[in-house]
């Protein structure tokens, strides 16, 4: 029987790390991308196939598009999991917040998972998944609090984008997962986070393996339970 293969989108740390790590450890092989070359990563080698695409940036076109060229000759993935994001002044006003930063945050943390789903889409295998990290917080009816409001939007912009994507592409033979790892104990979670790591990337991982097959788009969270939107 062939091994899984995933592609990781972020992987140098935090949460891109624990998935390739727990990936490679439940017998799936890895592609993982990075900007720049990660000791960590590559220490990950050790246990099991792993493949390291240096120099991506998500906000990079030309750089998606050489990556889609240098895997062209690759089997198909069952996953693609965009990773990336970023929480640049996370804590500042919307009415504060300079504008390029938003618009910045926006553009990485929104626009730039769904184009680079739109150019590997034709490389995920029937019954894969496309999986783009968002956050709880990206849920409208869940925000009672504010706070965050530019990562809050940010991820909310990302869920409405990935389901027109979805609509645009119903008859496609893949599902489309937006996932929310819990608060985890990364540099964006902070240190009082509820969630190490490696429980976060077993759980994405356990909800990726029993999502294979299924279609349609869904927002859940590390343990499977379905998200407002």
């Amino acid at each position: 029987m062939s091994r899984r293969r995933a592609l990781i989108v972020g992987a140098s740390r935090g949460l891109g790390l624990g998935l390739v790590t727990r990936l490679l450890e439940q017998g799936w092989d890895v592609t993982a991308t990075v900007r720049r070359p990660s000791a960590a990563l590559a220490d990950l080698a050790r246990l099991g196939p792993l493949q390291i695409e240096t120099g991506l940036d998500i906000d990079d076109d030309a750089a998606v598009a050489a990556l889609a060229g240098r895997l062209s000759d690759a089997p198909d993935f069952e996953c693609v999991f965009v990773v990336a994001g970023v929480a640049t002044q996370a804590g500042t006003p919307a009415g504060l917040i300079p504008r390029a930063v938003a618009g910045a945050v926006f553009q990485t943390n929104a626009l730039s998972p769904i184009r680079f789903a739109e150019a590997f889409r034709k490389r995920v295998t029937r019954d894969g998944l496309i999986v783009l990290m968002t956050s709880k917080l990206g849920s409208v009816s869940l925000n009672r609090g504010g706070g965050w409001g530019s990562y809050r939007a940010s991820k909310a912009a990302l869920n409405t984008l990935a389901r027109s994507f979805a609509g645009q592409h119903s008859g496609a033979e893949w599902g489309l997962v937006l996932m929310h790892p819990g608060w985890v104990r990364t540099d964006l979670g902070g240190r009082r986070a509820a969630l190490d790591v490696e429980t976060s990337a077993r759980g994405m991982v356990s909800v990726i393996e029993a999502r294979l097959g299924q279609r349609g788009c869904v927002f859940l969270d590390y343990t499977g339970a379905p998200l407002p939107w």
